[in-house]
């Protein structure tokens, strides 16, 4: 029975250090993957994928050790980054962000923004570089030719101005009355645009001046449902609604 061909994550700027063998070493997290959980023995092959739209096909040499077996500049896929970009700016939350993390780019979320709001309320230490492991590790496991951008904490207010010009922007909120759904501001939308934006808040909801500042700035008040959710279920449904009506563009 011919094995499936799974896929491992290199960065493409070591891939770009290889040497003319194309001899790739394997950090210790792919070497267990490789050899512990699949059971790969030398001259098993899987993929690799730079996060960069390229896929090459591997030969395992050793448990160390992996050899591309295309050159760099001739990869057996290479693909555009999906248009247009689906950003999700979510707060923080206490127990469930590595979750909201892994989910959101499962469902194809292509740039996630952690925020701190009013009202966040932090269990333990912000963990970026922990969150990008996650998202790497999801990216792999839902077999993504390019790795979602997780940028750094930052304010709501910082957030607010990151859209550039003609992107999308939405903030998801509830308790007001004649919120328009998601799906019907995503309906009538312009085929053009470049970047669709969503913005979900924290546990307590956003405040009164987040609220107006972001109106104020031009984000489009919606609603996700007819339902108060979790700030981490909310992130999730918000982006699995961009992601289908990407898919049906």
């Amino acid at each position: 029975m011919v094995r499936e061909c799974r896929r491992v994550l290199i960065p493409a700027a070591q891939l770009a250090a290889l040497a003319p063998d194309r001899v790739l070493p394997l950090s210790p997290e792919h070497s267990r993957y490789l050899t512990r959980v699949l059971r790969y023995g030398p001259g098993e092959r899987f993929a690799v994928v730079d996060g960069e739209g390229r896929l090459w096909e591997a030969e395992l040499l050793s448990r160390s050790e992996a050899r591309l077996l295309q050159a760099l500049d001739q990869p057996l896929q290479q693909v555009a980054p999906p248009r247009p970009a689906l950003v999700l700016v979510a707060a923080v939350v206490k127990r469930d962000f590595e979750v909201l993390v892994r989910m959101a780019v499962e469902l194809g979320v292509d740039r996630l923004v952690p925020v701190l709001c009013e009202r966040t309320a932090v269990q333990g230490q912000l963990r970026p570089e922990r969150w990008r492991s996650i998202a790497a590790e999801a990216a792999e496991q839902c077999e993504r030719l390019w790795l979602p951008q997780l940028d750094d904490p930052t304010g709501i207010d910082a957030a607010q101005k990151l859209p550039p010009e003609g992107a999308a922007c939405f903030w998801a909120t509830t308790r007001q009355e004649q919120l328009p759904p998601l799906e019907a501001r995503l309906a009538a939308l312009p085929n053009a645009v470049p970047e669709v934006w969503l913005a979900c808040g924290p546990e307590g909801g956003w405040s009164p001046g987040e609220e107006q500042q972001a109106a104020a700035m031009g984000w489009q008040a919606v609603q996700l449902g007819p339902t108060i959710l979790r700030s981490s279920t909310a992130a999730v449904a918000g982006v699995a609604r961009l992601s289908g009506w990407r898919a049906g563009c």
